[in-house]
């Protein structure tokens, strides 16, 4: 019990030193909600053989459980953003700076996370074919002959919005000054963030505002 007092304090100490907001993955939570958060997490680890890895499976299923997302191929892209250093499984310190900026994170936080998620092969722009990928899994099944050309349109569309240069590409600053114009285009490629009401109900188990428990 000592040892795990011990662990939880530092771990706490840790992420307030060395993610405060100014740096490239802020955690914007309160010591009391990071000592939630980790215990969360090392629930969701029990029974596994490092209750310190939490993996691309079981990390899938909370995301589904709690913040209702289920497109598959979103829900590895998010694993992805989360997973610093793609490893394969996430660590306590992915873990809460990926839920601080989904839950708590400024515009800014928001802005760079779907961003990440969107730029499929890290190359730090949105491209046509991107866009098509993503968007694909959105367009609603019809009798069309060629739902791809769906499709198509909605990429056309989208970059419109989103290509504020004009290049035929998005960079960050581009998906910066369209979701400034339009705060609905923070999601318009797919949805990556939890809901209203699902932030609410997770937030109020972090801050212990509920009788609800995982």
């Amino acid at each position: 019990m000592a040892n795990k007092r011990k662990f939880q304090e530092n771990f706490v100490q840790n992420m307030l030193k060395n993610h405060k907001g100014d740096s490239d993955r802020p955690c914007r939570f309160t010591a009391r909600e990071i000592t939630s958060l980790l215990d969360i997490f090392m629930k969701f680890t029990q029974g596994c053989s490092n209750k310190h890895r939490l993996e691309r499976v079981r990390f899938r299923d909370e995301l589904h459980k709690s913040f209702q997302i289920t497109d598959d191929f979103l829900m590895d892209r998010i694993f992805r953003a989360f997973d610093k250093g793609s490893k394969g499984y996430l660590k306590p310190e992915d873990f809460v700076c990926g839920l601080s900026c989904l839950l708590v994170g400024t515009l800014n936080d928001q802005m760079k996370y779907c961003f990440q998620v969107y730029d499929l092969n890290s190359d730090g722009y949105i491209s046509r074919e991107e866009m098509f990928h993503l968007l694909k899994s959105t367009l609603v099944k019809s009798t069309e002959e060629d739902p791809d050309e769906g499709v198509k349109d909605l990429v056309e569309t989208a970059l419109k919005k989103l290509d504020c240069d004009h290049d035929g590409r998005v960079s960050f600053p581009d998906f910066q000054q369209a979701v400034r114009q339009d705060a609905l285009m923070l999601e318009c490629l797919g949805n990556c963030l939890p809901n209203q009401v699902a932030k609410k109900e997770f937030l109020q188990i972090v801050r212990g505002e509920t009788e609800k428990r995982y």
